[in-house]
């Protein structure tokens, strides 16, 4: 394997940790529940604090990437999201897990970034929606993984003993990214990076391109409800609502993150191949937020029809990750990594926000009924929430009409 190749395969692995523990929560929402005793809103808290590291440190990671470059933050991350998980598997408290999880949220808040600016560097512009697509696609295994594969597997082993075996990964993926990630060819780090003296106003450039925003608030609505729903509350509303088993219901989640695998891969190809970013968003945004009807409505899906329904929703919901690429379009290709970290700002924005919102409806409305000491929902507790995020992707689909066309060439030159 040459260079890039080695590079862009460990930031790819890393990037499939960050997606195993950004979805693992809804595979073990019941476990969790149990070992610490925590209410849906608690429960929220614990899931969501992932988001809210990983939010804020986007935009540094943004400046970090375009400074110091793809490989420093790759291994401090891994270190960090290795320390993390280890404290979370063997937390004995909510205290210290929920420390745990935080730390995992921060050394995997820089794994998406470093991947997009190592194709950036390493890769021609025209294939950037493509890569990504791929990138995503297999990232997204980590998500795939961490639905049936994970529900299977916590009944081999405890959900502590595979978050340890999780760290040590990290941990691993981390120091190998040291010794063999490259930034970039000599000409492309000269190309896509700045000084770390200069990084202030390049930032503040970003910023104050309007053209920038739009993506933001689409990947605040779209990706927003997609990780608070798939991410979190997916299981507990098919079991406690639907009246799936716990196998059928992550059988579900999985392939919802496999739909959007999928569709991040066709889509930016297909993208690339008509030099087209806003009507396949704008479409994809739409259908998405319509499907949304069926959640909202309660209808009760026999597993013939919610299993491609869900592998649908995963792929509609893929639209949003060409704001990433519109983003790099439309500002100096030297800020690539600021440009997109401010959209991505938005993708976990979202769901940080989300997640406890729902949990507190939830828990508004609960009636007081316990089953092994765990809280037990029913439809109603429910409905709040899923209007709370159809609304966001409701949100998210008008963003998309205020996107810029960039015909997936920079037009940063043509727009100033």
């Amino acid at each position: 394997m040459n260079r890039r190749g080695i590079a862009l395969g460990l930031a790819v692995a890393a990037y499939m940790l960050s997606f195993f523990h950004r979805v693992a929560p809804a595979a073990l929402a019941q476990d969790l529940a149990t070992s610490f005793q925590l209410g849906a809103a608690s429960l929220g808290s614990l899931a969501a604090t992932y988001f809210y590291i990983y939010t804020l440190m986007q935009l540094p990671t943004g400046i970090l990437a375009d400074t110091l470059g793809p490989r420093k933050i790759l291994f401090v991350g891994g270190l960090v999201a290795g320390c993390g998980s280890l404290l979370f598997g063997l937390s004995p408290s909510f205290e210290l897990a929920f420390l745990g999880r935080t730390l995992v949220g921060l050394g995997v808040s820089v794994t998406f970034i470093a991947m997009l600016k190592l194709i950036a560097a390493w890769y021609e512009e025209s294939r950037f929606a493509t890569l990504t697509g791929v990138c995503m696609l297999i990232g997204n295994l980590g998500s795939i993984l961490a639905g049936a594969p994970l529900s299977a597997l916590t009944q081999i082993a405890s959900w502590r003993e595979i978050f340890v075996a999780v760290g040590m990964l990290s941990l691993a993926i981390g120091a190998a990214s040291f010794f063999l990630v490259s930034d970039g060819p000599e000409k492309a780090r000269s190309d896509t990076g700045i000084a770390r003296t200069a990084w202030l106003s390049g930032f503040v450039t970003v910023l104050k391109n309007r053209a920038t925003w739009p993506g933001f608030f689409v990947a605040l609505g779209i990706s927003g409800s997609f990780f608070a729903f798939a991410g979190l509350w997916a299981v507990p509303f098919f079991t406690q609502v639907q009246g799936m088993t716990r196998a059928a219901a992550s059988n579900h989640i999985s392939l919802y993150f496999l739909g959007f695998a999928v569709g991040s891969a066709v889509l930016g190809k297909i993208s690339d191949m008509l030099e087209r970013r806003k009507p396949i968003m704008v479409a994809g945004s739409l259908l998405y937020a319509l499907g949304w009807l069926v959640w909202i409505f309660g209808v009760s899906l026999p597993l013939a029809a919610s299993y491609p329904f869900c592998l649908l929703m995963g792929m509609l919901t893929s639209s949003f990750t060409l704001s990433w690429s519109c983003a790099k379009e439309v500002n100096p290709p030297q800020l690539s990594g600021m440009a997109i970290s401010v959209v991505n700002v938005g993708v976990f924005l979202g769901p940080a926000i989300l997640q406890p919102l729902v949990g507190w409806a939830m828990d508004r409305s609960w009636s007081g009924v316990l089953e092994n000491g765990v809280r037990v929902y029913v439809a109603a507790d429910y409905r709040l929430g899923m209007l709370l995020m159809a609304g966001a992707a409701a949100a998210g689909c008008l963003a998309t009409l205020l996107m810029r066309e960039t015909g997936c060439r920079n037009i940063w030159r043509e727009s100033v």
